[in-house]
């Protein structure tokens, strides 16, 4: 063991040294950073240190030297990919500097300062504290800073763009040490008011802002126990997590009447180990970077693992007494004491990368290194041996290889430039006026396009010339030709981006900053939320459209809770329908019954108002009695709630005529509309009466003999059904189109779309029929398995009463899609003849990406997710089952979330993720929910979901590193692209394993193309991806410039 304290390391004032408050060493271990009294942050040269005793060397010592703080600087911090040095001071301001590459600026005169030999540059300032900034600390991935200060706060920075994200406000003192996991989920702080705080965090995207912070950075727990008397007199009490993850050091801490340092350890968070031997109250503690193996591992056997003894973890801490020790794990007593190292206080502590070197400051002004002989410490374990201990928190050292080849940069480069064009349309489309960027345009630089004549027409106001109607621009805004505009256009638009005036909180006007997304850098695999343009953002507001969503929307519109499917006894007495009976439901609530639930409104909580059902489309008539149903309707094993047989049904052919105020007349009034009236009679023996009217005149009218329970009808036909289980058919004219089919029992749902007629009847057995080929898709299915018969009994007061049905739809293709009340939504495939799960509860709260995808397809295409350009031939598909998975997602969170169904299941969760062996819980839940929807698009043949789905997967195993699934992606992607056409002996595959060019509607090299772009820029997958871009010929340089596609998932 060495000491080395060159005289020259030191913040040299007139008359005495200042304090040194601060010290950190660089990620690559040749620059050391000091702050000191003097408001000065200086940055030195390692190696010069290493050399103080050489009379020889005469390489500059101080590498540059900045004061941009008023006052002490407090805390200084290298970002971990060496790109910012971050300084805090009690000017309660923060200082990013950046090292810039040009010439350095000259000493000012008069100083005796040496020369500066980088160019490190002031690029922020970052005001958010309202007392001193105490310490400061980086995120091990760099996407976030946090600064902790006096007045009580814990601030977090975005480590792309430094907006502040979000203020804690948790603790109730002075806050003076903050730790980093390097597992990357949780960050420490330690107070004043005696505890340690623990937050859970989920790194942020490189664009994020705080309106996407809402959830982020939670209270994981509290740590008071080794704190309970511990002294207010130290000036910092930095903590510091081990490399494994597995042990947080609390400076400051105590154990009876003696000060020590409390080990506490992850998951219990609790301290039963305490470093005792110090005899004034620690300041600092700082664990060595590396583990450490207790014997000298074998030359050749350093890959086994167990030939180096047990791996230890080396700390060491110092504060008051002037004393430095280092411990290391396996030992109960200290490995080093170093006494009187200091005359004061020691105030930091920063070791090396390598974790054989260890650098204090003091107060006294002095700069202290202590080097450790090889052994003397242990002998430094692989860094592979770090992962395997992180691994297990589900940390992943994401894209730290270096790349192999050329091929393999040249890929990377091509990665980013497609991130940083997602960027750009980002911005365009949150302006409003997004244009897809046509294939010949040059790379744009800082979102100003250069200016090049092109072949494309030119646009008036954003718009392309040729006129669309609006309907087909909803369904056609992928196909919309590229537009260009005229370089002054674009140069005057940016201009008015920078200038946007917001108003803050306190009524005062801002002119709000302009992000260029920095994208390039990040390596979040979180959903970026997408931003809608404003063209789009209506549509997307509305649940359902019918451009956007492929749904047919129920007209007899179910109750509110939905159909209860359970035994309702002998009584027959059915669910009340529509709007029946409303003035009594407020009242029908017990005392006992369940909490309000409240909303945030602007004045503070307020109950959440009750919204009436947006079903009924007249006030419902008086019903006349219950339909008449066969008693043993009451034994069988599913029973769904039968409508009531009502005077009079409405049913307008063009949807959303009929308003809830208005009447039949004011309907009848407007042009081309046709009214289809059921009237049923008082006695049960006359017979049925059903007009269709037009413009008030009679088009046609039919008598059937039993009452009429539902209609339904399309441009194509009409139909209703009667409550003898009998469904009639008559084209638009009013020709009776099929004999009278016959059901086994009463129908509760009857819904129609184009030629498709669904029906599903009172035990639960679904039919289609395509009206047009007089043919059904599949035999009747039953709704038992969905209604999970499986594990529920079917009895109305049973304490698990099974779920209930809220709708039943149909897709263009005749698919059926049905709806629960406890929020999960199925999807039954005709060719499997299985009902499939698209959407559940377990997702809303296991799944990162829940609420990721909460927009329309009208809004991910105006956001150019990959390759949108389309074939013309393919128009009529591009909208089938489109929305489907979003519109079942938010069912479930509606059904699910905000009725506070999912109390239990979160806190189960949360429970959960604290347990060993469930570190991996939330990763793996996330990506299985991608894989979830993946399938489902896939099966419902929903295209522009699917691509969405499928790039948003990509990045995520990406940034996981999972190569066996990344490597059967991109083989699956390829599929038979290269494969010979020759007909085999294996039957021809479907989905994932069809041998055809396309999947999904899509082409597969276009896929392939845009998945290998998204992992390009991962360096240990590139191994992989590189093959993939070679087929593809993707890493040609010209084609970087040329051909770049847009991916941003």
């Amino acid at each position: 063991m060495r000491i080395i304290k060159p005289s020259w390391l030191s913040h040299k004032g007139e008359q005495k040294d200042f304090e040194v408050y601060s010290c950190h060493i660089s990620p690559d271990g040749k620059r050391l950073a000091t702050a000191g009294g003097d408001g000065h942050v200086r940055v030195w040269s390692t190696e010069s240190i290493y050399n103080a005793d050489d009379p020889s060397y005469t390489k500059p010592r101080q590498l540059c030297h900045m004061s941009h703080h008023l006052g002490t600087i407090h805390s200084v911090r290298f970002s971990p990919n060496c790109r910012y040095l971050a300084s805090g001071a009690d000017d309660k301001i923060i200082c990013i500097y950046q090292l810039e590459s040009g010439p350095p600026t000259i000493a000012p005169f008069g100083t005796n300062e040496p020369p500066p030999v980088e160019n490190w540059k002031t690029s922020r300032r970052l005001i958010g504290h309202d007392n001193d900034v105490q310490d400061l600390a980086w995120s091990y991935d760099g996407s976030i800073l946090v600064s902790v200060g006096l007045d009580s706060k814990v601030v977090i920075w975005s480590g792309h763009t430094f907006e502040k994200l979000k203020v804690l406000g948790n603790h109730q003192s002075h806050v003076k040490g903050i730790t980093f996991d390097p597992a990357n989920k949780f960050f420490a702080t330690a107070s004043d008011d005696r505890s340690i705080k623990i937050f859970r965090f989920t790194p942020p995207a490189p664009n994020a802002t705080q309106h996407d912070m809402v959830n982020n950075f939670q209270l994981e727990t509290t740590i008071s126990a080794p704190f309970k008397s511990s002294p207010l007199t130290t000036y910092f009490r930095r903590c510091s997590w081990s490399p494994d993850g597995n042990h947080i050091a609390a400076a400051n801490a105590v154990n009876g009447p003696v000060s020590s340092v409390a080990i506490i350890e992850r998951t219990r968070w609790d301290s039963e180990i305490n470093l005792i031997g110090h005899e004034g109250p620690t300041e600092v503690c700082m664990f060595s970077p590396r583990l450490f193996h207790t014997k000298k591992p074998l030359e050749n056997g350093a890959a086994n693992g167990h030939s180096g003894g047990a791996l230890v973890t080396v700390i060491a801490s110092a504060g008051q007494d002037k004393t430095l020790s280092i411990w290391n794990t396996n030992t109960s007593r200290p490995v080093v004491i170093l006494q009187d190292l200091a005359a004061k206080s020691i105030s930091d502590l920063a070791w090396t990368p390598d974790g054989q070197i260890l650098f204090a400051s003091s107060l006294d002004g002095g700069i202290v290194a202590v080097k450790f002989e090889t052994g003397e410490l242990g002998w430094v374990a692989n860094l592979e041996e770090t992962d395997k201990a992180l691994s297990k928190y589900g940390a992943s050292r994401k894209a730290m290889g270096i790349a192999e080849d050329v091929d393999g940069l040249q890929l990377e480069n091509y990665s980013k430039e497609g991130e940083r064009r997602g960027a750009e349309s980002r911005m365009g489309a949150l302006m409003g006026d997004f244009h897809p960027l046509p294939k010949d345009a040059p790379p744009t630089t800082n979102g100003v396009k250069n200016t090049t004549s092109t072949p494309n027409p030119p646009s008036t106001n954003g718009q392309p010339i040729d006129s669309q109607s609006e309907k087909d621009k909803a369904g056609q805004a992928a196909q919309a030709a590229p537009a260009e505009e005229s370089a002054d256009k674009t140069a005057q638009r940016v201009n008015e981006l920078k200038s946007r005036v917001t108003i803050t909180k306190d009524g005062k006007k801002r002119v709000a900053p302009m992000l260029i997304s920095s994208s390039g850098t990040g390596q979040s695999s979180l959903p970026q939320s997408q931003l809608v343009g404003s063209s789009s953002s209506k549509a997307a507001q509305n649940d359902m459209p019918q451009t956007i969503l492929d749904l047919s929307k129920p007209y007899d519109g179910l109750p509110e809770g939905g159909l209860a499917a359970m035994l309702l006894g002998n009584k027959r007495k059915a669910i009340v329908v529509e709007g029946e009976e409303d003035e009594e439901h407020p009242n029908k609530r017990a005392a006992s019954g369940p909490r309000i639930i409240m909303r945030n409104g602007v004045d503070g909580l307020e109950p959440a108002a009750f919204e009436s059902p947006d079903h009924g489309l007249v006030p419902t008539p008086e019903y006349l009695r219950p339909a008449i149903l066969n008693p043993s309707i009451a034994i069988s094993q599913v029973r769904l709630a039968v409508p009531k047989v009502r005077s009079h049904i409405l049913r307008p052919l063009e949807r959303g005529v009929l308003l809830e105020e208005s009447s039949p007349e004011e309907a009848s009034k407007v042009p081309e509309n046709t009214i289809l009236e059921a009237k049923n009679p008082v006695s049960i023996r006359d017979p049925s009466h059903i007009t269709a009217t037009k413009r008030g005149t009679l088009l046609w009218q039919d008598y059937l003999p039993r009452a009429i329970i539902l209609v339904t009808g399309s441009k194509r036909f009409w139909a209703a059904a009667c409550e003898d289980g009998s469904l009639y058919t008559w084209t638009p004219a009013g020709r009776r189109l099929i004999n009278a089919m016959v059901l086994e029992s009463q129908p509760v749902i009857l819904e129609c779309r184009d030629w498709w007629l669904l029906c599903i009847t009172a035990v639960g057995i679904c039919h289609v029929w395509n009206i047009n080929t007089l043919s059904s898709p599949h035999p009747p299915v039953s709704l038992a398995a969905v209604l999970e018969i499986a594990i529920s009994s079917l009895q109305m007061h049973s304490a698990m009463p099974a779920p209930g049905v809220t709708s039943a739809h149909l897709n263009s293709n005749g698919h059926i899609v049905v709806t629960l009340t406890n929020g999960d939504g199925y999807y039954y495939s005709p060719t499997m003849y299985s009902w499939q799960r698209l959407s559940e509860s377990w997702w809303a709260v296991g799944s990162q990406y829940w609420n990721s995808n909460d927009s329309s397809v009208g809004a991910l295409q105006s956001t150019a997710v990959g390759p949108t350009s389309s074939k013309d031939g393919e128009k009529e598909e591009a909208t089938v089952s489109a929305g489907i998975i979003p519109f079942l997602e938010r069912h479930t969170t509606n059904e699910f979330l905000l009725k506070g169904r999912a109390y239990t299941l979160q806190r189960l969760i949360k429970t959960l993720l604290s347990r060993d062996g469930f570190e991996t819980f939330e990763s793996s839940v996330s990506i299985a929910h991608l894989e979830n929807r993946i399938a489902g698009a896939l099966q419902l043949g929903s295209k522009e979901e699917f691509r969405l789905y499928l790039f948003m997967y990509a990045k995520r195993i990406g940034a996981e590193g999972h190569r066996g699934k990344v490597e059967e992606l991109l083989n699956s992607l390829l599929g038979g692209v290269l494969q010979d056409k020759k007909g085999g002996g294996e039957a021809e595959g479907k989905g994932w394993y069809s041998k055809g060019d396309n999947i999904c509607g899509w082409d597969r090299k276009e896929l392939l193309k845009g998945v290998v772009m998204i992992l390009g820029k991962y360096r240990e997958l590139q191994r992989l991806t590189v093959q993939y871009g070679r087929i593809l010929n993707l890493t040609m340089e010209d084609d970087i410039a040329s051909d770049a596609m847009t991916v941003d998932a």
